[in-house]
């Protein structure tokens, strides 16, 4: 995994170049200048998904600006599970600082109330449990609690859980490839359910109540973003060997 480093974004140097296309590093990201976004940068710096509430029905109001101010306090994990399980999701999600999405918070709520997703692989113990072993294995293959390790050994620990090579203690007792999707699921899940990676992707929120105009092939609703470039991030993040 390759990590990017801090920007500073008080001069205009950050900004992708005409003609420069294959250049623009992720974190070079014009700063978000409505709204907010993970890390404060995206490709939409004046979309804001939060100027739309009075299109939303009370009900959709009422859940997405909870997701932004009242975000569950911790009550399934352990403190050291917590601890643990920030430090992989703040990787895996690329959140190296504020503000970002407060995904494990949601996950942590999810696994309190029981609710799942209505389906198990039968060689995996309940997502609960999974989640659980996947914190001990995370300490056990750093060696130390996973969270205090350095960032590069962390990189390694969970590359190895990524491509399913983690073995033995914890590793042991679930199928790795399948306990790494499933965290990324719920993560994934809890991260693009936020209002913040809502305005990073440009995304307009609910179409409820009313509903789509812009029908057909890449015509875009009045109330979606808009993005200040044209850079393909998959295909640059492909040609800059970045995955």
């Amino acid at each position: 995994m390759s990590r990017t480093q801090a920007t500073d974004f008080s001069e205009a140097g950050h900004l992708p170049k005409v003609g420069d296309e294959g250049s623009a590093d992720p974190a070079g990201l014009p700063r978000q200048r409505r709204g907010t976004t993970p890390q404060m940068h995206g490709r939409y710096p004046d979309f804001d998904v939060m100027q739309e509430l009075d299109h939303w029905d009370e009900r959709t109001r009422e859940l997405i600006v909870s997701r932004v101010e009242a975000v569950p306090q911790r009550t399934f994990f352990t403190e050291q599970e917590f601890a643990t399980l920030t430090a992989l999701a703040d990787l895996v999600l690329a959140q190296d600082r504020e503000p970002r999405v407060p995904a494990l918070a949601f996950v942590d709520a999810k696994l309190e109330s029981g609710r799942g997703d209505g389906y198990r692989y039968d060689d995996m113990p309940d997502d609960r449990e999974t989640w659980r072993t996947v914190a001990r294995g995370l300490d056990e293959a750093a060696g130390e609690p996973f969270a205090e390790a350095p960032v590069e050994l962390r990189e390694r620990v969970v590359g190895a859980l990524a491509d399913g090579s983690l073995s033995g203690g914890a590793w042991a007792e679930v199928n790795v490839t399948r306990a790494y999707g499933i965290v990324m699921r719920d993560l994934l899940e809890a991260f693009y359910s936020h209002p913040w990676a809502w305005n990073e992707i440009g995304f307009g929120g609910p179409a409820y109540p009313r509903g789509y105009q812009a029908l057909g092939v890449d015509r875009h609703e009045p109330w979606e973003g808009r993005e200040a470039f044209e850079l393909d991030p998959v295909r640059d993040v492909k040609e800059r060997g970045l995955e």
